[in-house]
C-alpha cells in the first residue's frame, strides 16, 4: 500500500469514524493491494480504475460493506453478494460485522475485486430494467425551492439513493405526511446520506 495512492480525505473519514474504523482500515488495505486508485465520493472511500468506480466502502448500523458498483455482473461463486433492496439493479454488497470476517475472506475479496476490474476493462454494462418514470413529489420540489442547498445535496446523491427517497416520500396519500417525511430526512440528505444510511 503506497502512500502516494492514499487519499487524505479517506484518512480524514477514517479518523472520524465512530464505528467500523478497524474494519474500514482492513478493507482499505485489501482494496489498495488490488492496484485501484483511492477517491472519496458520496461521503465514502471509493476505489476507481481510470476514473471508473469499482468498489466503495461504507457502513450502516448493523454492518459495514464493500459495495461493487457493477456487482450484478460478477460471478458470485461464494454466494456472498447482497442486493440491498429490490430496486437496486447494478450494485451488490459484501457485508461484514467484524474485522475477523474481513481478514478471513481477504483472498476471496481480492478475487471479487479483480473480477470487478475485468468487468470494467471489458466495458461491460448492466442492462437496467426500464423503470416507470419516477416523479418527484410536489412537496419535495417545494422544499427544493425553499432550500436550494437541499436540491444540490439531493442531486449529488447516487441515483439509487435519490430513487429510494422519492419512493419513500411519495408513498403517503396525504400531503402533510409527505411534507413530514421530507422534513424528517432533510438533514440526512444535506449530510449526503441515503434513506437507510
Amino acid at each position: 500500500m503506497t502512500n502516494s495512492r492514499m487519499n487524505p480525505k479517506v484518512d480524514e473519514f477514517l479518523g472520524k469514524a465512530k464505528k467500523w474504523q478497524e474494519e474500514y482500515q482492513e478493507l482499505r488495505r485489501i482494496v489498495l493491494d488490488c492496484e485501484l486508485s483511492e477517491d472519496f465520493k458520496w461521503m465514502h472511500p471509493c476505489y476507481t480504475l481510470e476514473k471508473k468506480n469499482i468498489v466503495l466502502i461504507h457502513g450502516f448500523k448493523d454492518y459495514c460493506a464493500l459495495l461493487f458498483h457493477k456487482g450484478a455482473l460478477l460471478k458470485d461463486t461464494h454466494k456472498i453478494l447482497v442486493q440491498q433492496t429490490e430496486n437496486v439493479q447494478a450494485a451488490r454488497q459484501i457485508r461484514f460485522t467484524n474485522v475477523q470476517e474481513i481478514i478471513a475472506m481477504e483472498n476471496i475479496l481480492k478475487d471479487y475485486i479483480h473480477q470487478a476490474v475485468e468487468v470494467e476493462k471489458a466495458g461491460l454494462e448492466v442492462n437496467f430494467k426500464k423503470n416507470t418514470e419516477i416523479i418527484i413529489p410536489e412537496e419535495l420540489e417545494n422544499k427544493f425551492d425553499e432550500t436550494p442547498a437541499l436540491k444540490t445535496a439531493f442531486e449529488e446523491l447516487t441515483p439509487g439513493r435519490q430513487r429510494a427517497y422519492i419512493l419513500y416520500f411519495s408513498q403517503p396519500k396525504q400531503s402533510k405526511t409527505r411534507v413530514s417525511r421530507i422534513e424528517k430526512y432533510m438533514k440526512q440528505i444535506l449530510d449526503g446520506k441515503g434513506l437507510n444510511d
